[in-house]
């Protein structure tokens, strides 16, 4: 395990940064909502990886040691909590995607703006506190295995998506029965099988997408036979089709 930088103060602040760019392993005494207005972000912890993008934003709970990768060039924007307090999400005590609606969006990127006087930032964070308790959760996240027969498994499916393998051929890769595997994933993820593999499926096409790879491309990479039911199972999870998503990273927003 990799060392993990302490920064007490999680910062309230924009940054632009390009596709391929890392921050390392860190963690903040504050809670923290992190969202990008443009490109794809990519954060990992100890409870798995979620997906940041324009339509929707991750919460970071104190303590709790992330790493991001950003693809394409994205618009990072971040927003310390004090932990202490009344948070404006419920505490699960694991980070949480939220769906980001138009004015979620506005106040996020006006609040980690640097021209705001302490009045404005104030009733900005009190319309945006009060705006959070009403978001939905999003699912578009990979839960981290803990037994090593499902973390194996995992692995071997996320490094080849383009050629599906059942569950049976899985197990027998990773010494375990059909069975003992369909039980670990109920267990650890409260997915099927089919389910979880849609899931990293979407996610990963969701980062090829950010990074300009065609829709077709991307349906052929990700494992999908046709196109078509490509499109039809990222718009059900995403919400919206892969070439309007894809449009959506290719747009830059205008500068505030």
């Amino acid at each position: 395990m990799s060392q993990t930088r302490h920064e007490p103060v999680a910062p309230t602040t924009t940054r632009f940064l390009d596709g391929g760019e890392t921050i390392a392993r860190h963690r903040h005494d504050d809670h923290q909502l992190i969202y990008v207005s443009s490109g794809v972000l990519a954060i990992t912890t100890e409870h798995g990886s979620w997906i940041a993008s324009d339509d929707r934003a991750v919460w970071i709970p104190a303590n709790t040691w992330h790493e991001h990768r950003f693809h394409g060039r994205s618009r990072f924007h971040t927003i310390g909590f004090p932990a202490h307090g009344r948070a404006p999400l419920p505490d699960t005590g694991r980070p949480t995607v939220i769906a980001v609606d138009s004015l979620v969006r506005e106040l996020l990127i006006a609040l980690a703006g640097t021209t705001l006087t302490q009045t404005e930032t104030r009733h900005i964070e009190t319309v945006l506190r009060d705006r959070l308790r009403r978001v939905t959760a999003e699912p578009v996240a990979l839960p981290a295995a803990r037994d090593q027969r499902l973390a194996d498994a995992c692995r071997l499916v996320e490094e080849d998506l383009h050629r599906p393998c059942t569950l049976a051929q899985l197990a027998a890769r990773v010494h375990t029965s059909e069975r003992t595997l369909s039980r670990l994933y109920r267990d650890e993820f409260g997915l099927t099988f089919p389910q979880w593999r849609t899931r990293v499926r979407i996610f990963t096409a969701m980062v090829r997408l950010a990074e300009g790879a065609t829709v077709t491309d991307t349906a052929h990479a990700c494992g999908w036979a046709t196109t078509s039911a490509f499109v039809q199972t990222f718009a059900q999870t995403v919400g919206i089709t892969p070439g309007t998503y894809r449009a959506g990273m290719d747009r830059p927003r205008q500068e505030r």
